[in-house]
């Protein structure tokens, strides 16, 4: 299945596909609320308010497989990001990225993106994924780079 043919659904319930936010840059994040990286969702919300007019979409998946670290509903997932951050991002229900329940998506994007040492796991909440959907190409940063350090790589796709 094509990278932005594989079935998400949103933390509304919505179903979507990534081809469904059409852009020249997509930057994918896996999430979590009580993450000492969490405060990386106010640099995600900065990206996707500079960058959204000229293509570029955020799309944040919380997930709880690092230190049941999104124990939340969906409900309590997306008002957490709203209150505290003003997320207006696209958020969609909580996934797992590893083990044999891994959502498809993160499974093709660690396939094209391997970590360290072709490590195909996820290491941590806020490992982020940019792709190009022209080309199919994926980048990955680690959780510790901070949303702004995207900048360049976001530029470079917008031209």
């Amino acid at each position: 299945m094509a990278l932005l043919d594989i079935p998400c659904t949103t933390i509304k319930g919505e179903q979507k596909t990534l081809a469904d936010f059409p852009a020249k840059a997509v930057l994918i994040v896996n999430t979590a609320s009580q993450c000492g990286f969490t405060p990386q969702y106010k640099g995600l919300e900065k990206l996707w308010q500079d960058y959204r007019e000229r293509g570029l979409v955020v799309l944040g998946f919380p997930c709880n497989q690092f230190g049941k670290q999104e124990p939340g509903d969906e409900r309590a997932i997306s008002q957490f990001c709203e209150l505290n951050f003003g997320v207006s991002f696209p958020l969609f229900r909580k996934v797992d990225v590893n083990g044999p329940g891994a959502h498809p998506l993160f499974v093709e994007l660690k396939k094209r993106a391997p970590g360290l040492l072709g490590s195909q796991g996820i290491k941590w909440n806020f490992t982020k994924f940019l792709l190009d959907p022209k080309t199919g190409t994926v980048s990955r940063y680690a959780p510790t780079t901070k949303p702004e350090a995207l900048n360049a790589s976001i530029e470079a796709l917008l031209k």
